[in-house]
C-alpha cells in the first residue's frame, strides 16, 4: 500500500477551501412569541425579512433573521 505518494514524489499544492455560496439562518417571529425555524438564504443576499407562519400566535407573522447557524 502506498501512502503519501504525493507528498514523496511531488510537491503537493495547497488548495484553499472556497466559501459556500450558502448559509443557513435561524429566523425568529416579530410576535414575541420566541417561536423560530431555520431556512437557507444566498450569502451574497441581504439579510432575510418574510412572512410565515408562528403556530402559537395561528397566523401569519413577520419574521428576520437573527443569526448565521452554519455554512452549507
Amino acid at each position: 500500500m502506498v501512502v503519501g505518494v504525493c507528498a514523496v514524489l511531488f510537491p503537493c499544492p495547497r488548495v484553499a477551501k472556497s466559501k459556500s455560496k450558502v448559509i443557513l439562518v435561524r429566523m425568529v417571529s416579530e410576535a414575541g412569541t420566541g417561536f423560530s425555524f431555520n431556512t437557507k438564504r444566498s450569502r451574497l443576499r441581504e439579510k432575510l425579512t418574510l412572512l410565515h407562519y408562528d403556530p402559537i400566535v395561528k397566523q401569519k407573522v413577520l419574521f428576520v433573521e437573527q443569526k448565521k447557524i452554519r455554512s452549507l
